[in-house]
């Protein structure tokens, strides 16, 4: 048997798995607990998160991460990072390196167990030297489209290739060529011989190698022919020490190919288990990769990190914290169907853990300014805010307060409905944390636009003093016009205007595309406390608004703000009228 690599722990006898058992278990978490009870591999346990380095990971990577990682970590065991870098075409080192960041990101760590199929690139030959020696594998000259045709259907078995029954001494002499890089690419593959005759149609001589000539980022220019994905899996996982292969459903039929090239190398007392749960559908979203570099590429989407993209840097780069990404997979579950999940939970995830950690401020998206004509125009007030009533540690911070100040366009009506309790001609509302105002007079322009309300105070309606429990209805947020600060607020939305993109073969995925999943308004006024703390990766909820996060691009003098969410789910409802 091959040495396996000392990669896994064993199950601590003090671990928290005695007799309450599966409780609470998912039906991945009570199948590794089976085994580790059993005493199989010998308490060992190992599992691995594979991806493949040709697109950065988006949240259906990070469900099998939370799996991958997680299961090891309830259970005392390890889980490595491995890079299935088989094909340098599509592969790149950026790819590997946003992979990392991200799962580091959601709270997980490989330790010392990165690995690469590349590294086992010279086993995996010798193992295709192997089984071309003993009439398992042939060079086949058919073209990518004569193997298609000659594999056949699901119901009508495969014809077999004209070159299936070259001796191996022939075999062996093309493969090597085809190494040193003799034949072009295209020209020739090695394939499996297996049965094309098989109901499983992935048993119809399936091609192990082809010819690429392409430098690989890790290993160069050593190797001109590189194994296919469904040949290097399960051998590398067998290579690792790999005990428990958790995937997802679309790899059940590839099962027992793995297993049929495993039997080459292993023995009764070890192989991988392959374990298989749904993926991670979201509503209004594609998660093929394919798909996404393409929006990358045709410069649909600003990058893979568009806040806008379903990607894992896309998310944090919006603002969603990795402990809502986290409680959104718990809560979503694995099973063994799959389903399309509404991403309004996910998004309820995030609203959620935002909630309990982002600081509350003040910011004004369109503003129009209110003069307080009965208050001293040299004036200037300081008011506590509290920074989150959700912790009561947060503390509180400044925020001052003059004659001159912003609200919302949209928080004033002239002829209001009966039931706005916003501002209004002869209205009265709270400013919050300060007084309660009295709309006096609109001053508009030439053209009839609002310019200026002209309000008044009641002194003796201070936010936190005696006297101050007359109460109105409506409370309003507003920054002093003096102090407020100018910013930029990216408002982002569903990327996609249908529900399920995927069920649309025959439309253009890119004529899906919501037009109005970025707006950027420029002009915003914020007060200096939201300026002064404008730090990537802060939290902030723009009381009234929604959620917000510095954007990457943002600096002290150009401060960019990205709509993290708002602070409700309004938009389904929109699109249901």
């Amino acid at each position: 048997m091959a040495e396996i690599k000392d990669n896994s722990t064993r199950l601590d006898e003090t671990q928290n798995t005695e007799n309450q058992g599966s409780k609470g278990y998912n039906f991945v978490e009570q199948l590794v607990y089976d085994d580790l009870q059993a005493g199989k591999n010998g308490g060992r346990l190992n599992t691995r998160f594979p991806p493949e380095p040709n697109g950065y990971l988006h949240i259906g990577h990070a469900k099998a991460i939370c799996m991958d990682f997680g299961v090891a970590e309830k259970f005392g065991g390890t889980c490595n990072l491995r890079f299935d870098d088989t094909n340098p075409v599509k592969e790149d080192v950026e790819y590997v390196d946003s992979i990392r960041e991200d799962i580091k990101w959601l709270g997980f760590d490989w330790g010392d167990r990165e690995y690469y199929a590349s590294d086992y690139f010279p086993q995996l030959f010798d193992l295709a030297v192997r089984l071309i020696k003993e009439g398992k594998a042939y060079v086949d000259d058919q073209t990518s489209e004569e193997i298609a045709a000659q594999k056949g259907t699901p119901t009508t078995p495969g014809t077999e290739s004209p070159y299936r029954n070259r001796t191996p001494e022939e075999n062996l002499d093309l493969f090597m060529r085809m190494n040193a890089g003799e034949f072009e690419e295209g020209a020739r593959v090695l394939r499996a011989k297996i049965d094309m005759a098989s109901s499983n149609m992935h048993f119809r001589d399936p091609i192990m190698y082809r010819i690429i000539k392409h430098p690989h980022h890790r290993t160069g220019t050593t190797w001109k022919v590189y194994p296919m994905y469904d040949f290097a899996h399960g051998q590398s996982d067998y290579f690792e020490g790999v005990t428990h292969s958790i995937c997802t459903l679309e790899f059940v039929p590839h099962r027992p190919l793995y297993d049929y090239f495993v039997d080459e190398l292993a023995d009764e007392t070890y192989r991988p288990r392959q374990i298989e749960f749904n993926r991670l559908n979201l509503t209004y979203t594609v998660m093929s990769k394919r798909k996404l570099l393409q929006l990358v590429k045709e410069g649909l989407v600003a990058g893979w990190d568009d806040p806008r993209m379903p990607t894992v840097s896309g998310m944090r780069r919006r603002g969603f914290t990795p402990q809502s990404i986290r409680n959104f997979i718990e809560r979503i579950g694995y099973t063994k169907y799959e389903a399309l999940n509404s991403v309004s939970l996910l998004e309820h995830a995030v609203r959620e853990d935002l909630n309990r950690i982002a600081t509350r401020v003040m910011a004004v998206i369109n503003p129009v300014k209110v003069v307080i004509t009965n208050y001293p125009e040299d004036m200037v007030e300081t008011v506590e805010m509290d920074n989150n009533p959700e912790q009561p540690d947060a503390g509180t911070h400044a925020m001052p307060f003059s004659r001159e100040i912003y609200i919302e366009r949209d928080d004033f009506m002239e002829n209001p409905p009966k039931k706005f309790f916003r501002l209004a001609p002869g209205g009265e509302v709270r400013l919050k944390g300060a007084y309660i105002i009295k709309c006096e007079e609109v001053i508009k322009d030439a053209d009839g636009n609002i310019t200026e309300l002209r309000c008044t105070y009641d002194p003796d309606t201070r936010s936190g003093l005696p006297g101050s429990q007359r109460k109105v209805k409506g409370t309003l947020h507003w920054v002093s016009a003096a102090h407020a600060v100018d910013a930029t607020a990216r408002l982002y939305d569903r990327l996609f205007n249908v529900e399920n993109p995927a069920a649309e073969p025959d439309r253009d995925f890119r004529d899906m595309l919501n037009p109005d999943s970025l707006q950027i308004v420029e002009g915003i006024k914020v007060e200096p406390f939201v300026a002064e703390n404008a730090k990537t990766g802060t939290k902030f909820q723009f009381q009234r608004i929604g959620y917000f996060t510095p954007d990457l691009d943002s600096t002290p003098d150009n401060l960019i703000f990205n709509r993290t969410i708002a602070l409700k789910d309004s938009w389904e409802k929109e699109q249901k009228k």
